[in-house]
């Protein structure tokens, strides 16, 4: 008899457990529906390790990492979700869209063809698929004109001298032919009121600012004097607004305010033109006293997903993206200040041994490789436990404080500056000091409710001091309006 009794008791307490879970993802959903991802991953992994058969929990709980731009833990459980139940169609959309946010278009088109054949009807599905097939198309047809070896610069094809600039243009204009301190006033209240600087002064500048970085060498180098500060700021994702406040709060830049973005200026918010254009004219006024480094987002993939390129089509043209994308290619990766704090994007490195000789060498001419140090440097996280971890990002790898130590040892070096990441706060200190990082876009994507800051470093201590402030209005145009259709997703 009791092996009837066990089992009994045995399925109510997994209908209890099953009860329970569900009881969670309930929770969940409604932190995600509130914007909370960080509550709702936590609400879903409990739900989990009460039902770990459940595809649904999987799922939902994908789409919360990629809201969090967690993509490879994204693709994990849409994968897990498809293990449990291979006709699970949300599964596969989930894992189409994990695919496309890390830019690997072939995958993400084999699950869209997936849900096209099941669901012939389903218009969504067809849309989708089509999208998605024709960025496989175009990423052929680059490859093709890439391999032919005289690949031409959008310079070579433009007839910048002979373009007008019609009478009734009343905005900024270059004197003759040069950034100065008066016009880059005059832009940045100009775009202030959404106006649209002439496509002439924009191809002008870009041309410009190609020929300066392209002199840079891909580890800059720089020495504060005792009496010298820099200022080095994080992520700023096209909210121009922001940047502006930066601006009115820690003074313009000059010879003697010198400033460092540290990445990703564009993508997300929807005024990433301004922000380039803006960072770009003070990098031709003061070429030595204002640093620019590349970021994950100064790239092909993530500028055709994440709105960009969409915003520079429909404020320009599809030529002036294409110059934009040889411009990033030429934006150092990294820079060593007094040869004691080395500041990057992203991070360390997934093998040791890495020197800034290495990094020297780096030939960055180009759209960034999927590993190895020129990768890393845009793309990795530290984490708190000691080694390395695959990447929550799917890109990269997660480092240790011991990798931190002895790269830092190795190289003579004090601290790391990094970005990459939003903080509540608008920076955080981990590593015992020695890994730090700066995010200066505040309610990012106006959701995150996060705070921004920037970092002064003087010359007599090279001590971090943080200062944080908060997000302005902005006018009313949505982050990622000009994103790909492919990444305005549903829920559950």
């Amino acid at each position: 008899m009791t092996g009837g009794a066990d089992y009994g008791s045995e399925k109510m307490a997994e209908e209890e457990r099953s009860g329970r879970a569900e009881e969670l993802k309930e929770k969940a959903n409604n932190y995600f529906k509130e914007k909370d991802y960080e509550n709702a991953i936590k609400y879903y992994t409990e739900a989990l390790e009460l039902n770990p058969s459940n595809a649904i929990y999987y799922s939902n709980r994908s789409l919360a990492y990629l809201r969090t731009e967690c993509y490879g833990y994204a693709l994990a459980d849409a994968t897990r979700a498809l293990e449990i139940d291979k006709n699970y169609i949300k599964g596969y959309y989930r894992r189409a869209t994990s695919n496309m946010a890390l830019g690997k278009f072939k995958a993400a088109l084999k699950d869209y063809e997936t849900v096209v054949r099941v669901r012939p009807n389903d218009k969504d599905a067809k849309m989708k698929y089509q999208e998605c097939n024709k960025i496989v198309k175009q990423k052929a047809f680059e490859r093709a004109i890439a391999s032919d070896e005289l690949k031409r610069s959008v310079v070579d094809s433009l007839d910048i001298e002979n373009m007008t600039i019609e009478d009734e243009y009343a905005g900024p204009k270059l004197e003759d032919g040069k950034v100065t301190l008066k016009f880059m006033k005059e832009m940045m209240d100009w775009f202030k009121d959404q106006k649209k600087l002439h496509r002439k002064c924009a191809y002008q500048m870009l041309v410009q600012v190609k020929e300066v970085l392209s002199k840079l060498p891909s580890l800059v180098e720089i020495t504060l004097k005792e009496t010298e500060k820099i200022t080095i700021c994080g992520d700023t994702h096209g909210q121009y607004y922001d940047l502006l406040n930066i601006f009115e709060l820690n003074g313009l830049p000059s010879p003697t305010n010198p400033y460092l973005f540290n990445g990703d200026f564009v993508d997300r918010g929807s005024f990433s033109m301004e922000v380039i254009l803006t960072l770009f004219g003070f990098k031709l006024l003061y070429p030595d006293h204002f640093h620019l480094l590349r970021g994950n987002h100064e790239t092909d993939n993530m500028n055709q997903m994440y709105g960009f390129e969409g915003e520079v089509k429909a404020k320009y043209t599809a030529q002036m993206f294409q110059l934009f994308s040889e411009v990033f290619q030429w934006l150092p990766l990294a820079q060593c200040i007094n040869s004691k704090v080395l500041v990057m994007h992203g991070g360390l490195f997934s093998e040791d041994g890495v020197t800034l000789d290495d990094l020297r060498k780096i030939d960055r001419n180009r759209q960034p490789p999927d590993s190895g140090p020129m990768c890393d440097l845009l793309w990795s996280d530290p984490q708190p436990q000691n080694g390395r971890s695959i990447s929550k990002r799917g890109v990269s790898c997660q480092f240790g404080p011991d990798v931190t130590q002895r790269f830092l040892e190795q190289n003579k070096l004090q601290y790391i500056v990094r970005s990459h990441e939003v903080k509540a706060e608008g920076y955080e200190v981990t590593h015992s000091g020695k890994c730090i990082t700066v995010f200066s876009a505040p309610n990012y994507c106006d959701q995150m409710g996060n705070k921004g800051a920037y970092i002064h470093l003087r010359g007599s201590d090279l001590k971090p001091e943080f200062h944080q402030f908060t997000a302005v209005p902005h006018p009313n145009v949505k982050p990622m309006a000009y994103a790909n259709s492919l990444l305005q997703l549903g829920m559950m």
